[in-house]
């Protein structure tokens, strides 16, 4: 893991050649390049849909972490393989899969036309890489969400429902303090994928949405250009620390 960002580190205080790859000659341009007002608006951008997904996927996972763990045991194990099922199928499929259901004449409008509601464009938006990258990473937060609310105490909501709590201030106050952890993980496995992920941006997004992480793969491949490539990859790692270092925090606070 060292040597890896280590030769990223180097590399951002280099030039690029003429022809692309490196020219050792020392530089700041790269990190001045990187306060333009074009790549400010990628990384704003993608903080925007990835902090947009987390918020849905927990709005979605939390309800339905908890009734996974309220159900039978027996039922538990088939909800949970339920949960993961998505996972045993290839990345690019279930993305192809997308394309085809939020088409023009995919089954979304399809439906849609049914109640004379359609047909609307959902393909190549905003809308449509938040689709994806939730369905791709929903299950990730529900998993910690499910083992935080599993090991919850039941006792401790039967007595606050004894004091005179209602259902509500049980659970502003017992429920979800004791399960922040859960939150707090689900949420942080949710959004780094979701930031940096350039598949799900190129397929569903087209060429009207970037994110950091296309830019980045944009910088290495196609424009050749590896020093500022590896500045924007040294921006990300940057942002995915300070979250780190937050969730700790917050996490032992809680």
């Amino acid at each position: 893991m060292l040597v890896p960002l280590a030769l990223l580190l180097s590399t951002t205080v280099f030039r690029r050649g003429r022809f692309g790859g490196v020219v050792y000659e020392f530089t700041t341009e790269n990190f001045e390049r990187l306060l333009d007002p074009l790549y400010l608006g990628v990384v704003v951008d993608s903080l925007k849909i990835a902090t947009l997904t987390t918020l849905i996927a927990l709005l979605i996972g939390y309800p339905t972490a908890y009734v996974i763990a309220r159900l039978p045991r027996k039922w538990k194990t088939v909800a949970l393989v339920a949960i993961v099922l998505p996972f045993w199928t290839n990345f690019l499929i279930r993305a192809y899969a997308w394309i085809m259901l939020l088409s023009g004449p995919g089954l979304v409008n399809s439906a849609l036309k049914v109640f004379g509601l359609g047909p609307i464009e959902v393909l190549y938006t905003q809308g449509a890489i938040v689709t994806g990258l939730l369905y791709s990473y929903l299950p990730l937060m529900v998993l910690p969400l499910y083992a935080a609310i599993d090991r919850l105490d039941p006792q401790l909501t039967e007595a606050s429902a004894n004091l005179g709590a209602s259902g509500f201030t049980t659970f502003r106050k017992v429920t979800l303090p004791l399960t922040m952890p859960g939150v707090l993980t689900g949420s942080l496995f949710v959004f780094v994928p979701s930031f940096g992920n350039f598949v799900i941006p190129e397929m569903l997004g087209g060429s009207k949405s970037i994110m950091v992480g296309n830019l980045i793969r944009d910088q290495f491949l196609k424009a050749r250009d590896w020093p500022f490539g590896s500045t924007l990859a040294l921006a990300l790692i940057v942002v995915l620390v300070v979250l780190l270092v937050a969730q700790s925090w917050v996490a032992r606070r809680a």
